[in-house]
């Protein structure tokens, strides 16, 4: 902390709208008929959006995993009803030109191995090309990887852009 004069103290941290990577929600929700309704009801009228679902599921419980248009309001919701919530960095990652766009991923990330635990598409086109949001098991190093292959990034902003904000 510093103080005198002009000397100011920013409350801001390093994630921010335009973090390289977006955040993941996981839900755990018991297998009952309507507990994926009633999280996603949670949003209506928020103007916040979920742009990416995943849904594990057992014979007991379920895992929904989502991302949402306004992740810190997406969190305070989501804590607000009770839940209890995991949030995990992923990487947003546009799908470039070509006939196996996700080879092209895979392979990058192979070759500075890279092991991808989880994907799934994005609801909507954050820059009007498709998406995919990844989990990897080195965030920093993926970035570093795609980012030197031509990747071109999704954003917690890119989210917020989308939605008109």
């Amino acid at each position: 902390m510093s103080s005198g004069d002009g000397a100011s103290t920013s409350f801001e941290t390093m994630r921010g709208r335009n973090y390289p990577t977006i955040r993941q929600f996981t839900v755990f929700l018991e297998n009952r008929v309507g507990q994926l309704l009633e999280v996603v009801r949670r949003f209506e009228g928020t103007g916040i959006r979920i742009v990416a679902l995943s849904i594990n599921d057992s014979a007991e419980c379920a895992f929904v995993r989502f991302l949402v248009s306004h992740p810190e309001r997406g969190r305070e919701i989501l804590e607000r009803a009770g839940l209890a919530i995991i949030e995990t960095d992923l990487i947003g990652v546009e799908l470039p030109e070509g006939g196996q766009p996700l080879l092209q991923i895979c392979a990058a990330l192979l070759q500075a191995e890279i092991n991808i635990i989880q994907a799934y598409p994005l609801l909507f086109r954050p820059h009007g090309e498709p998406a995919v949001a990844i989990m990897v098991d080195n965030t920093e190093n993926a970035l570093d990887t795609l980012a030197r292959k031509g990747f071109t990034m999704i954003t917690e902003g890119d989210l917020l852009d989308s939605m008109g904000d």
